[in-house]
């Protein structure tokens, strides 16, 4: 199994996970469910309109952090922000109501994945895996 493909499926398994940025100085975190796997390429996507799509183009690097169990990921990187229309139409068979909603409102999704990407997976006392991405 590739490095990318444990990321993707540790969140599979957690279902919702932790994505943190900065405004500033301040550290900012909110939940995120919204992930695909393509091309070896982990994507994520939000809104361009709210403040953490703003955050991760003003500083880019960033951390997800997700639980399953007793354990947990780490997981960060260089966002990197991506058009691409084919990409567009995955996200929306993945989540056709979510972008119904952004459509109707004249909302953009934003896509991105992490560059230089590093993974740690733990318990809560040991590292059980770690790995560039």
């Amino acid at each position: 199994m590739k490095n990318v493909e444990k990321v993707n499926e540790f969140l599979d398994k957690a279902e919702t996970f932790y994505f943190l940025t900065t405004d500033g100085d301040q550290p900012k975190g909110r939940p995120f469910g919204f992930h695909m796997l393509v091309n070896d390429r982990l994507y994520f996507g939000c809104g361009t309109f709210k403040n953490v799509f703003k955050q991760l183009v003003a500083n880019p690097k960033v951390e997800v952090v997700a639980t399953v169990g007793s354990e947990f990921i780490r997981y960060d990187g260089t966002a990197k922000v991506v058009k691409d229309d084919a990409l567009l139409r995955k996200v929306r068979e993945i989540m056709p109501e979510i972008m119904e909603i952004y459509d109707k409102n004249g909302w953009e999704m934003g896509l991105f994945y992490l560059e230089n990407g590093h993974a740690e997976i733990r318990g809560m006392m040991d590292l059980k895996e770690e790995f560039d991405v």
